[in-house]
C-alpha cells in the first residue's frame, strides 16, 4: 500500500500546487492592475503575485506519483486496480514500464507528467520576463490546464485506487505488449499535444492583455514548431507500430483516433506557415491567434475521443465517466479563446492586405485554406458518426474512401504549392523571374513522370502526384544548395546553409516529399492475396517465390507463438499467432521482409484441417498439413517511416540558431504602420535575393558575420 498512499500523495501535492499557483498568479494580475496608476508600486504588488515557485512544486508531486506507480508495475504490486488490469507476473519489463500509458488513468498521468515538465521549463524560460504581464497570464493559464489534468486524476481518473486479495493481474493488452514501439510512440505524441498548450497560454496572454502585435507571437511559434516536431515523429511511428503489430498490412486507417492525432497537426502545420505572413507584413493576426487556440482544443478533443469511450477503435481506451468532463473542458476553451479574439477585435486589424495573389502571402493563405478545410473536413467524418447516433440512436460509419475523396487533391496541391512557394517573393512576383526559379524543379518534375511511364508504372493521380513530388524536392534542394554554398562562400561554414527555421523548414519539406511519395507507391500499386502453401511446393506470386517449410511452437514465460516458416525468395520468414501470459485470445504477429523499394508482407492466417488462426479462411477446403499465408506487396513502404525521420530532423535543425530575422526586425509590410520604410522603398519590394530562397542567404551571412 505504500505505493498508493505515495502515489496520491504526489496527485494531491500537483493538484494542490496548481490551484494555488492559478490564485497566486490571478491575485498578482489583479493587484497589478489596480496599482498600475502612476506613482503606485506597481512592482511590489506583482511580487506579491508571483507563482512561479509552484511550477517545480507540480512536477516534485507527478515525479513522486509516477515513481510510485512505475515500481508498483515493476514489483507487480496487484494492490493497485491499475496494476492488477494492466501487468501480471510474466509481464516483461519493458512492457511493464510502459504499462503507465496503456489504459485511461496512467496516460493521464503522463500527460501530467509531461505538461508539469513543460509548465516548469517555461518557467524557467522566462525568468527574466517574469514581470511581464504576458508571460504572467500564460503561467496563470498553464496552471489552470494543470489543475483540471490532476484533478482528473483526484476524481474520476485515479490511478491509485486499491482492491486487495488479488495475487495476479490480468496483464497489457495483447497488442500493447507485441511491440517495442510501444515505448516511443505514445509519449512521442503526448509531448506533442502537450507543448501545444504553450501557443494557447500566450495567445490567452496576448489577447487578454491587448499586446496582440508584439514578440510574443514569435515565441508561440517557436514552441509550435517543438510540438509539430514531436507530433509529427509520433504519428509516423504510430502508422509503423500499427504497420507491424495489426496484420492488415495497412499504416493508416482513418480510424477517429488517427483522425485526433491528425486534427491538431494540419491546424499546427498551417500556423508554422501563416505566421511567417504575420512576421514579414503584419497580417493574419486573427486568422494565427484562432489557430493557436483551435490546436490547443482539437487536443482536448482528441483526448475526449480518445478516454471517453464514445467510439470504437482499436486504439481507444474502454469506456469511462470521462466524456462530458472533457468536452466541457473542450467547449471552455473554445468559448474562453474566441470570446477574446471577438473582444479584442478592434486591435486584431492587420495594417494592409496581400497585395497580390502571385507572391508569397498568396501561396500561404491557399495554404492554410487546404490545411484547415481538411481538418474540418476530418472532423466532420470523425464526429458525424457520433452525432447522428445521439440523434437517431443508430450506427453509421465513415470510412475511408469519404477521406480519400478530399485528401487526395488536397494532397496534391499541397504539393504544388511546396513546389512554387518557396521560390515565390514577398508581394508581387514578375513572371519571367518565376520561371528561371522554377525551370530545373519542373524540369526534374516531367523527366520523373517520364521516367515513370518508360517503366510501366500507370495512373493520372499517382503519376501527377510523383512529378509534383520530384518538383517539390528539387525546390527544396535548390534552396538548400544556395544557402550552404552561400554560407561555404563566406567562410562561416557549410553547414549554417542547413539550420536555421527556413532552411530546417526545406529538409521538412523533403521529408513530408519522402513520405508522400511512398504513401502514393504503397497504396497505388498494393497487390495482396492469399496463398495456399505445401510443404515442399513453390508458389510464385508477383515476381516473388514463396515455400513453406513447417510449423513450429515457440514458447517463453510471457508469451506462446505458433510460427509458419515460410521462404520468401532467399530468406526464411515466420509470420505467427501469438497469446500472451493467461490470455486467451490469439493476435497475428506479422512477418515483413522490408526492403528500400518495397516489403513483402506476410501473415499466419489458417491452417490446413484446423481452420483460421489469425484471420479468416479466404481458402476453401484447404488440405490438412498446408497453411494459408496473407501476403501484401507494398512498394517504397520504407519511404514513409524514412521521412518521417528527416521530418523530424528537419524540425531539429530549425529551431538551431541559424540566419533568422530578430525579434526586432520591422515586417515587410506597404503600410507606414507596420515599416518605417519610404514609399518608393516599398513600392519597389524587397531584393531578389532576400525573396529567391526561403532562407535569405546574404542576410544569413551578415548576420552571422556580425555576431562573430
Amino acid at each position: 500500500m505504500v505505493d498508493a498512499h505515495l502515489g496520491a500523495i504526489g496527485v494531491w501535492l500537483a493538484f494542490v500546487a496548481s490551484i494555488v499557483g492559478a490564485v497566486v498568479m490571478a491575485y498578482g494580475l489583479a493587484r497589478s492592475r489596480r496599482t498600475a496608476a502612476p506613482g503606485a508600486n506597481g512592482s511590489v504588488a506583482v511580487r506579491a503575485g508571483d507563482g512561479r515557485l509552484l511550477a517545480p512544486v507540480i512536477l516534485v508531486g507527478v515525479l513522486l506519483a509516477v515513481g510510485a506507480m512505475e515500481h508498483a508495475l515493476v514489483t507487480h504490486n496487484f494492490a493497485l486496480v491499475f496494476v492488477a488490469e494492466n501487468n501480471s507476473t510474466v509481464t516483461p519489463l519493458l512492457y511493464s514500464i510502459t504499462g503507465l500509458w496503456s489504459a485511461l488513468a496512467g496516460s493521464i498521468l503522463l500527460w501530467g507528467l509531461v505538461l508539469s515538465i513543460v509548465a516548469s521549463v517555461f518557467v524557467w524560460r522566462y525568468r527574466h520576463q517574469a514581470l511581464d504581464p504576458v508571460i504572467r497570464w500564460a503561467t496563470l493559464v498553464l496552471y489552470v490546464v494543470s489543475a483540471f489534468f490532476f484533478g482528473l486524476m483526484v476524481g474520476p481518473a485515479n490511478p491509485f485506487d486499491t482492491a486487495s486479495g488479488v495475487t495476479q493481474g490480468l496483464g497489457p493488452n495483447s497488442l500493447l505488449q507485441d511491440n517495442p514501439l510501444v515505448a516511443i510512440h505514445p509519449p512521442l505524441l503526448y509531448t506533442g499535444f502537450v507543448l501545444f498548450t504553450v501557443p494557447f497560454a500566450f495567445a490567452i496572454g496576448m489577447l487578454a492583455t491587448g499586446r496582440v502585435g508584439d514578440r510574443w507571437q514569435i515565441e508561440c511559434r517557436r514552441w509550435t514548431l517543438i510540438g509539430f516536431t514531436f507530433l509529427s515523429v509520433g504519428i509516423v511511428l504510430g502508422a509503423w507500430w500499427s504497420y507491424q503489430v495489426l496484420g492488415w498490412g495497412g499504416f493508416w486507417g482513418w480510424d477517429p483516433v488517427e483522425n485526433a492525432a491528425l486534427l491538431p497537426w494540419l491546424c499546427g502545420t498551417a500556423y508554422l506557415h501563416s505566421v511567417l505572413v504575420q512576421e514579414r507584413r503584419g497580417l493574419m493576426r486573427v486568422w494565427n491567434l484562432s489557430l493557436s487556440i483551435a490546436t490547443f482544443a482539437l487536443t482536448i478533443l482528441g483526448t475526449f475521443l480518445t478516454r471517453s469511450g464514445v467510439i470504437n477503435s482499436v486504439h481507444a481506451f474502454s469506456e469511462s465517466s470521462l466524456g462530458p468532463i472533457l468536452i466541457g473542458f473542450f467547449f471552455a476553451v473554445i468559448i474562453v479563446g474566441f470570446g477574446l479574439i471577438a473582444w479584442r477585435g478592434d486591435r486584431l486589424r492587420s495594417p494592409g492586405g496581400i497585395d497580390a495573389p502571385l507572391g508569397r502571402e498568396g501561396a500561404f493563405l491557399l495554404n492554410n485554406v487546404l490545411f484547415v478545410g481538411f481538418a474540418f473536413v476530418v472532423l466532420l467524418g470523425t464526429v458525424y458518426p457520433l452525432l447522428y447516433e445521439a440523434v437517431t440512436q443508430q450506427r453509421v460509419t465513415v470510412g475511408a474512401p469519404f477521406f480519400n475523396t478530399v485528401a487526395v487533391p488536397a494532397g496534391l496541391t499541397l504539393l504544388f504549392l511546396m513546389a512554387v512557394a518557396p521560390v515565390l517573393g514577398w508581394r508581387k512576383m514578375n513572371g519571367g523571374v518565376l520561371w528561371e526559379r522554377l525551370v530545373i524543379p519542373v524540369w526534374v518534375g516531367v523527366g520523373t513522370v517520364v521516367l515513370c511511364v518508360a517503366f510501366g508504372l500507370r495512373g493520372t493521380a499517382t503519376l501527377v502526384g510523383f512529378g509534383l513530388g520530384a518538383m517539390a524536392a528539387a525546390t527544396a534542394a535548390r534552396a538548400l544548395v544556395l544557402s550552404t554554398r552561400g554560407a561555404h562562400a563566406h567562410h562561416v561554414g557549410w553547414w549554417r546553409g542547413l539550420v536555421g527555421r527556413a532552411n530546417g523548414g526545406m529538409i521538412v519539406h523533403l521529408g513530408v516529399v519522402v513520405l508522400a511519395v511512398g504513401v502514393i507507391a504503397a497504396t497505388s500499386y498494393r497487390h495482396q492475396a492469399e496463398l495456399a502453401l505445401h510443404r515442399g511446393a513453390v508458389v510464385t506470386y508477383d515476381g516473388h517465390r514463396f515455400e513453406f517449410e513447417g510449423v513450429r511452437t515457440v514458447t517463453s514465460p510471457s508469451r506462446t507463438s505458433q510460427e509458419a516458416l515460410v521462404k520468401v525468395d532467399d530468406a526464411v520468414f515466420a509470420p505467427a499467432t501469438t497469446s500472451f501470459g493467461s490470455a486467451l485470445q490469439e493476435v497475428g504477429t506479422p512477418a515483413i521482409d522490408s526492403g528500400l523499394f518495397g516489403d513483402v508482407y506476410l501473415t499466419f492466417d489458417a491452417v490446413g484441417g484446423l481452420g483460421s488462426t489469425s484471420g479468416g479462411q479466404a481458402i476453401t477446403n484447404l488440405p490438412k498439413g498446408s497453411v494459408g499465408i496473407g501476403v501484401v506487396i507494398e512498394p517504397l513502404v520504407a519511404w514513409l517511416w524514412a521521412g518521417g525521420l528527416l521530418i523530424g530532423v528537419g524540425g531539429v535543425l530549425a529551431l538551431l540558431p541559424g540566419g533568422r530575422r530578430r525579434a526586432t526586425d520591422p515586417p515587410s509590410a506597404p503600410s507606414a504602420l507596420v515599416t518605417d520604410a519610404t514609399p518608393g522603398e516599398r513600392d519597389h519590394g524587397e531584393s531578389a535575393e532576400r525573396d529567391d530562397a526561403p532562407e535569405p542567404v546574404g542576410a544569413l551571412v551578415a548576420r552571422n558575420l556580425r555576431r562573430a
